[in-house]
This record gives structure tokens, C-alpha cells and sequence, in this order.
């Protein structure tokens, strides 16, 4: 799925390019806008998409959190959250200057209902000044946890009005993670649809808004050569990888009642291997899309407490237990290899293995689909055949976003000596525009009312169908313990284990 804005390649100072597309007016509230998400993701893609011109002149800003601050330090700290977290390098003075005067903030509890009324004053404030005609959309950049109470407090004080079509609209993006199992799931969308209509809700999965995320479909629908060979008859298996460099950076308090599960597998993992997995959708409209990868998510054969441990794989980087507010004693899984099945009729009996871990030799998130190896070697002698490799189609979403496509050839020379040589398509090689940040795309079609890149309410319910029972046989297993790797490796040997008893390997994390 591309966008409707064009591609901006260069940008002087002060000149700013006009899409020829323009956005509603509407404010933005940020809830926990003292946060790290603010900081280092929100306002840079803001600032981003002012620079650019993609949003309409009457939007403004306003940060609620419970800091005492006033208007112009909120902006302070801002300004250097934007220097050091842009995408775009240096900071354009002039355009920030002008962005930072539609920045405002209101301080808050969020279970004080004073401080409600003081954002709801300064919303009819800013909408009278700035003429947004009434549209609102709130960001909740805050745990879970606190969803219930600020959209209560919201309806009671009068700001939900407008359901999310024609205007004024209302409407709210929720982060990740949605409920800690599928009973806290389920409980709190029934509390966001107390007051919410579904087409309000906006619950946001970062990796959905990745260019190459959304280049999957391309590269399977849109190309001839692909998608006539996308199922069972082909496909060997496909394996879905999310490595981290880094640890908990500071985050262990919140880590560690969460664990790799809840903060990946079920959100960034499902979401990939659902638009992997699809069916072609009947159109590219939002909810054709999202039924069919709720379809993926319905077909997931669900784990019995043995499938678990046999096809499940549980790690920890060695250095975990010593991290700030972390348990000396934890068992909280920083790692976790799966293997699993859809079972429908396009992948029945394909394994699907993801892998997700923290602490690993490099950072790179891809989709490996590897093809079933050729029927019979036609080379003659064993040593040739011997040499042949399976084709693999290998989609990185990150770092250096591409495709590559890995084949067979013979090398040059007078005797039959066949090699492996890899087909390779880079963004940054191919395009001179930039590749905007995943929270750019998100936020703007959060204000464009297009739901296509955000989670339904069935969609993560289905997915929290599937992991549950993952998480439950190891939360009640108290005398097993993760196997630990090394910081720096591609994870713990009983990953390779899990693979090497069909005769598969991964795809190595290449440092």
C-alpha cells in the first residue's frame, strides 16, 4: 500500500514542498506527553510532517501529563527532543519556530477530573483561535492501564463527541500493548466500546507503518511471479525474524512484567506473518484488508500445554538479571523461537518459525520465504547436486529495507560448478526520497480517518487467542528456567535444535 503524498527528495532551509493532498484541521492531544514515546517517536514525525507540509495549517499540539510545566518549557524540551531523534538532519530552525507556536500544554492527573476540564477549555480555545472546526484526536502514549480512566473521564466531561465519520470527528489512538492475556484484552475493548464506536479506534502497531511492511503485499499481488507460487506446493516454510542489538535499555521495570511474548509475538509478529499469510483481498479497502488477516489469525493451530515445550523455545541474554529494577531471580523470557501452523488450505502442513530476541548480534527485522529445494538434480555428478540451495525470498523490513531473492547459478568456466548468487533491491539505493518513519504514516492516516494499517478489535483478540495459552504453560511450569545466550550471539543453541530436527536452519543474523 503506497500513500497518496509524493515523495519529497530534497529540501532547502525554509522551503517547505506543498502536497497536493491536504488533511483536515484537528487538534491532537497526547496523553503521557512527558514520556520517552513522545519524545523520541511522536514529535519528530510531527515535526517531520510540518516540515513537508502534510498536514493542514490549522493543527496544533497539545501535551496532558502530570509535570508542572509551563507552555514554553514543554516546547524546550520538545526542540531538543526533535534535534536529537529527527529523521531529517539539522533541525530546520524556521520551520520549528513555526511549529512550536501550535504547541501547547495542560497539566493533569489522569484520574483528576479538574484537569480535564482545563484541557476541554483549552481544546474550545484553540478551536475558535485556530478554526480546526471541532476535530479532535487523542493519543494515548500511556500504559495500558490507564486507557479505562482517561476515556471515562473524556466522556464525562463532553470531549467524545462526533463518532469518527463526517465532522466534527473524535477520535482515539491506543498503543500497545492491548491487555496482558485475551481475558484482560477482551475486558478493556468492552470498556473502549462503552464509549467508543470501533470506527473511532485507532489501536497503533508501529511495524504496520514500515514502508516494506506494507511492500509485502506489493511484492505478492502485484507481481506475476510470486503469487501463483505463494502456498503449500512451493513454500518449504517461511521464517519471520526480529532481532535486537540492544537490552532493556532502562526499561526493566516494565520488561519484566512483560517479557519478549506480550512485547513482540503478539503484536509485531502476528501482524507480519497475518500480511505474509493473507488471501488477496477482494480490494485495498481498510476492512477487506483486515478480514483477511484476521482470517490468518483465526487459522493459527492454538497450542496444548505439550505443544508448548516442544515447539517453543524460551531465552534470556545472560546479563538480564543484573539490569536495573529487574528480579534477581527472573524467569521473564528476553527471546522466544515458535513454530507454528495455519491450518487452511493455501499453507496447511508450511511451518511458520519466528524468532524475536533482544541483545542479539545485530538488529534486523525481516521475512525469509524459503522455497522447496528442485525435484531432481539434472547435473549429474553428486557434488553439484549436493551444492544446489533452496531459492529464498528475503523481504528486511529494517535496517536497510529491500527485497533480496537468492537462485542457483553456474559459475564461469569450463567444468559444471554451480553457485548461489543473490538478486538485491535496496529502498535507499533505488529511491532518492527518504523513507519515512513508520509513526509519519500512522499519524497521518489516523487524521485522514484510514484505518487500513491499525488493529481491529477481532484482530487482537484472535491474537491474544493464540499466544495466551503460550504464555500460560509458561507461567505455570515455575521450575523451568529460559536457556540463557551470550549478548551478541543469534540467540541460545536450542533455537538451532528446534530447526535442525526437520532439516532446516535459520537464516543467519548477519553481523
Amino acid at each position: 500500500m503506497t500513500s497518496n503524498l509524493p515523495n519529497i527528495s530534497r529540501l532547502k532551509s525554509g522551503e517547505l514542498f506543498l502536497q497536493p493532498d491536504r488533511l483536515e484541521p484537528c487538534i491532537l492531544v497526547i496523553f503521557g506527553a512527558a514520556g520517552d514515546l513522545t519524545r523520541r517517536k511522536l514529535l519528530p514525525a510531527l515535526y517531520n510532517l510540518v516540515r513537508e507540509k502534510a498536514l493542514d495549517e490549522r493543527f496544533a499540539v497539545v501535551g496532558y501529563s502530570r509535570s508542572p510545566q509551563s507552555d514554553e518549557a514543554f516546547r524546550e524540551i520538545l526542540h531538543q527532543a526533535v534535534s536529537d531523534y529527527s529523521r531529517a538532519q539539522p533541525i530546520d530552525e524556521i520551520v520549528w519556530q513555526q511549529f512550536s507556536q501550535s504547541i501547547s500544554y495542560v497539566e493533569g492527573n489522569f484520574e483528576d477530573p479538574e484537569g480535564y476540564v482545563a484541557l476541554r477549555e483549552r481544546l474550545e480555545q484553540l478551536e475558535q483561535t485556530i478554526g480546526s472546526e471541532g476535530n479532535r484526536l487523542f493519543y494515548f502514549a500511556t500504559p495500558p492501564s490507564a486507557a479505562p480512566v482517561i476515556l471515562h473521564r473524556l466522556e464525562e466531561t463532553g470531549l467524545l463527541t462526533g463518532n469518527g465519520e463526517g465532522s466534527p470527528w473524535t477520535r482515539v489512538i491506543m498503543e500497545k500493548p492491548y491487555g496482558r492475556d485475551l481475558d484482560s484484552a477482551t475486558d478493556l475493548n468492552r470498556i473502549v466500546g462503552e464509549v467508543l464506536q470501533e470506527n473511532q479506534v485507532y489501536r497503533i502497531d508501529h511495524y504496520l507503518g514500515k514502508e516494506t511492511v506494507q511492500n509485502i503485499l506489493v511484492a505478492r499481488l502485484g507481481n506475476t511471479i510470486f503469487e501463483p507460487l505463494w502456498n503449500r506446493k512451493y513454500i518449504d516454510h517461511i521464517q519471520i525474524t526480529a532481532a535486537e542489538s540492544i537490552g532493556v535499555e532502562g526499561r526493566g521495570r516494565f520488561y519484566d512484567q512483560t517479557g519478549v511474548l506480550r512485547d513482540m509475538v503478539q503484536s509485531h509478529l502476528l501482524q507480519v506473518l497475518s500480511l505474509c499469510a493473507m488471501e488477496p483481498p477482494v480490494s485495498f479497502a481498510a476492512d477487506d484488508i483486515r478480514d483477511k488477516r484476521v482470517e490468518v489469525l483465526r487459522s493459527l493451530r492454538p497450542f496444548n500445554a505439550q505443544d508448548v515445550f516442544d515447539h517453543v523455545i524460551y531465552g534470556q541474554y545472560r546479563g538480564y538479571r543484573d539490569e536495573d529494577d529487574v528480579d534477581t531471580k527472573s524467569r521473564t523470557p528476553t527471546y522466544a523461537a515458535i513454530k507454528c501452523y495455519i491450518d487452511n488450505w493455501r499453507w496447511q502442513g508450511v511451518p511458520f518459525y519466528m524468532r524475536v530476541g533482544k541483545h542479539l548480534s545485530k538488529r534486523v527485522t525481516e521475512i525469509s520465504v524459503v522455497f522447496r529445494p528442485v525435484p531432481l538434480c539434472l547435473f549429474g555428478r553428486d557434488d553439484v547436486c549436493q551444492s544446489l540451495e533452496p531459492n529464498i525470498l528475503t523481504i528486511r523490513i529494517q535496517p536497510d529495507a529491500g527485497i533480496a531473492l537468492k537462485i542457483s547459478s553456474k559459475r564461469p568456466g569450463d567444468q559444471m560448478d554451480v553457485g548461489n548468487v543473490e538478486m538485491d533491491f535496496s529502498y535507499s539505493e533505488t529511491y532518492e526520497s527518504p523513507i519515512k518513519d513508520a509513526y509519519e504514516r500512522l499519524l497521518l492516516d489516523a487524521i485522514k480517518g484510514d484505518v487500513t494499517l491499525f488493529a481491529r478489535r477481532d484482530e487482537v483478540e484472535y491474537a491474544w487467542r493464540f499466544v495466551t495459552p503460550i504464555l500460560q504453560a509458561w507461567e505455570g511450569a515455575q521450575k523451568r528456567q529460559p536457556v540463557f545466550y551470550a549478548e551478541g550471539s543469534e540467540g541460545p543453541v536450542e533455537a538451532d535444535t528446534l530447526m535442525d530436527r526437520y532439516s532446516r536452519q535459520w537464516r543467519e543474523i548477519e553481523t
